[in-house]
């Protein structure tokens, strides 16, 4: 059992293992565990997760592009190579200026 997308033992690109789609978001579950998870997103220009806040810190990894990235009203650029923690209880918004992908990490608890 497990993800086949993802497997395990084995080196891959991330930024190969998801595709834009036209105006849309794409996101895959890279690993799902009680204690957290790994998603990995593909934004289309123009698209946007609106404000909302989660109960955990989640850590963003831009992989390709430029992401928008929104804490508490405060706008951040990320590059291909930044990250940024979006702490827990904050609301916080990703918006995409162009297409962009990005891998979202939380930790429960």
């Amino acid at each position: 059992m497990g993800n086949k997308l993802f497997a395990t033992a084995e080196i891959m690109q991330f930024t190969q293992k998801v595709e834009y789609s036209k105006e849309g978001i794409v996101s895959k579950v890279v690993i799902d565990k009680p204690s957290g998870t790994i998603t990995l997103f593909a934004f289309d220009s123009g698209q946007r997760l609106s404000e909302h806040s989660a109960p955990y810190d989640a850590l963003v990894q831009v992989l390709e592009g430029e992401a928008e990235i929104i804490i508490d009203r405060k706008p951040f650029l990320l590059k291909e190579g930044d990250s940024i923690i979006m702490p827990a209880g904050i609301p916080h918004a990703v918006n995409a200026p162009d297409r962009f992908k990005m891998l979202l990490t939380m930790i429960r608890g």
